[in-house]
């Protein structure tokens, strides 16, 4: 007769596992933070509760916690005095002048140089 050897396989103790476990845990925990850095120092995840009419154009300090801004709105811009507890309006300025817009003559030039390629390639209109 032929005697059976049992082969024994090596337990698996329970701190090796618990080390796994842990050990990802942590990876993803780090990995959530670094990707929490990355949105709010790159500004992927935007303004929030910041209205699209409204942008501060100057801001000075006068004091340890007073400043003088200036808001664009859309017809005017505001002088505003900012404490900690109050805003107050100190003056109406004109709309800033707004300049001609270079997109309008990019576009164009975009649009000959796109026709010229395709010109080239005889697809022509």
């Amino acid at each position: 007769m032929k005697t059976q050897t049992a082969v024994q396989q090596p337990a698996v103790s329970a701190s090796s596992s618990l080390v796994q476990v842990s050990g990802a845990l942590t990876a993803i925990i780090l990995f959530i933070l670094l990707a929490a850095w990355l949105v709010k120092r790159f500004g992927f995840g935007g303004k929030v509760g910041a209205p699209k009419g409204l942008k501060v154009s100057a801001s000075t300090s006068v004091g340890p916690r007073e400043r003088v801004v200036i808001i664009d709105v859309e017809d005017a811009r505001l002088v505003l005095g900012v404490t900690a507890s109050q805003i107050t309006h100190l003056h109406t300025l004109p709309p800033a002048a707004v300049s001609q817009e270079p997109a309008s003559s990019e576009q164009v030039d975009f649009q000959s140089v796109m026709k010229n390629l395709l010109k080239r390639n005889g697809k022509a209109e």
